[in-house]
């Protein structure tokens, strides 16, 4: 059940009714039903996995939790008579117990995910390796089912779990609460990837219907449908075109190509974010912000923390950190210092933990080595920058275009070129074939061959490339509005109310006209989806 699907709109126009009708008591109670309806019918045998993870998960919090409270109690009552050294060795003996129960969930419910995941891929590579060999062994690929979601709610929930381990997020003593948090079905399509003690308090506590409330929330959706529909499943149509003909499409065209799959990923991924914090909101629910404006980062690095937040804190929280202050790695970078100096072992953990969460974030977007690349080339084009800080100080030393908005302009169309050219490996799915359409889009660039009649061959009328420009345009400015000044949606509140109905109408009607649905439509998934 898609978020474009007509089903999903008229399922979520019930519960969002049921939501205000029923007593505020049975609200989030509604809400977790509804969670597991929405899951089954995406497919019966996926409530299996995430009922799973959300037992183990359930169950090993609570032994987490009755550890902590034991080594509290056990200190308070005997906090006259123990020493320093028996208290250590006390904490030390129940973390390492909490440690051992830790490491059982976790291997359970990650186990589940690379399992349905990546066997598949690692027995292709099996297979690859053993026909490099001559071999005429080969192992049958296994037929599994990757459950809606589950590397979103597989990650949002081990976070939970490392979170009570670390004691920074009590454990949820009522087992259907953690199963509302994990199942919450809006995000379960692609995201965000929520934290316990972010989302806890809105999604249980009691909500009374707020006109304000509800209507941002209806903007929200309407405006990430008018991503989706309008933007994102129109130009799919020629970005299809361009990757899935590489003979005819070269040079000018795979530029082409690039920039327009970065619009339709943006436009696809933050319109699907818009509608699932949307529906949150409507029913008075704060889910945390994935987006904050990505395509007016001046860096890389300032990119990443505007797009995909929530995966991007993640990955540094839970392997970042604590791989580069773990015991093996001080060590490591203790010996580097000695054997190498001072410049070399203060690198060693910031580099090797990175390309620890570039490799773990590349194959946590898809089970291929296309993804495997792309994460890794986000290491590299980072830790180039990251090493040539110096070089640049000098230059802005020597030449004083730090603060000349044309300078800005520049990094911001410098990091858009950057991220679109790695994006490349998604769009081709093909390592190989992607360095070689990269090194095709210098080579064999021709202006001239970016007529008009070749983009109508791309499967879009006149009309529809004159709509996309329209919508751009319309994008950019509510990007530069909220840059600037803030939320559009407070800018539009704060107007009359006649203003309000205006907008609302005029972008509902935008959606209804010029989606792109076409004749038997079934609107293109969520690019997100797939992960």
């Amino acid at each position: 059940m898609l978020f474009t699907s007509y089903s999903f709109i008229a399922f979520i126009s019930v519960v969002f009714v049921l939501y205000y009708v029923l007593p505020k008591k049975c609200q989030w109670p509604m809400l977790l039903v509804a969670s597991y309806v929405f899951y089954y019918i995406a497919g019966p045998t996926y409530l299996i996995f995430i009922a799973t993870t959300t037992v183990t998960t359930y169950l090993i919090s609570l032994k987490l939790d009755a550890l902590a409270q034991t080594q509290k109690a056990y200190i308070r009552e005997n906090k006259s008579i123990l020493s320093k050294e028996e208290k250590k060795a006390y904490k030390a003996g129940i973390k390492s117990r909490q440690w051992k129960w830790l490491l059982l969930c976790l291997f359970i419910n990650i186990g589940i995910l690379a399992v349905l995941k990546y066997t598949n891929f690692a027995i292709s590579n099996v297979n690859s390796i053993l026909a490099a060999f001559h071999s005429t062994k080969q192992f049958a690929l296994l037929d599994l089912v990757l459950p809606m979601g589950i590397s979103f709610y597989t990650f949002q929930t081990m976070g939970y779990i490392i979170d009570v381990y670390r004691g920074t997020c009590p454990a949820e003593k009522n087992p259907f609460k953690l199963a509302l948090f994990v199942s919450f079905f809006p995000q379960l399509v692609q995201g965000p990837i929520s934290r316990f003690s972010d989302l806890a308090q809105s999604l249980f506590e009691q909500h009374d219907f707020d006109l304000k409330v509800v209507g941002y929330g209806l903007y929200r959706i309407l405006w990430g449908y008018f991503k989706k529909v309008v933007i994102a499943d129109r130009i799919l149509t020629a970005v299809n075109a361009i990757i899935r003909d590489t003979d005819t499409y070269q040079g000018a065209f795979v530029l082409v190509g690039m920039l327009f799959y970065a619009l339709e990923l943006y436009a696809d991924f933050t319109g699907g974010i818009d509608i699932t914090i949307g529906i949150a909101q409507t029913m008075g629910i704060k889910v945390t912000e994935n987006f904050i404006r990505p395509y007016f980062s001046k860096s890389i690095k300032e990119y990443w923390k505007r797009w995909h937040i929530t995966m991007g804190t993640w990955f540094t929280d839970y392997i970042f950190y604590p791989i580069s202050v773990c015991k093996p790695m001080l060590k490591l970078s203790k010996f580097s210092r000695a054997k190498f100096g001072e410049a070399i072992g203060k690198r060693v953990p910031v580099y090797l933990s990175a390309f620890v969460v570039w490799f773990t974030t590349g194959i946590w977007h898809g089970a291929s080595w296309n993804f495997i690349v792309w994460g890794l080339m986000n290491f590299v084009v980072i830790m180039i920058s990251q090493e040539l800080e110096p070089l640049y100080r000098r230059f802005h030393g020597r030449f004083h275009v730090k603060d000349k908005k044309w300078w800005s302009a520049f990094q911001i169309v410098r990091t858009i070129l950057l991220m679109s050219s790695l994006r490349m490996f998604d769009c081709y799915r093909d390592v190989p074939l992607t360095f070689r359409m990269f090194g095709n889009m210098f080579v064999k660039f021709r202006i001239r061959s970016l007529t008009p009649e070749a983009f109508l061959g791309l499967g879009l009328t006149g009309a529809e490339y004159a709509l996309l420009g329209v919508c751009v345009v319309v994008l950019f400015a509510v990007s530069m509005t909220e840059e600037k000044k803030g939320s559009v949606r407070d800018l539009i509140w704060a107007a009359p109310a006649a203003w309000k109905y205006v907008v609302f109408g005029g972008l509902l009607v935008v959606v209804l006209v010029f989606g792109a649905y076409g004749i038997g439509y079934d609107s293109s998934q969520f690019i997100y989806n797939q992960f």
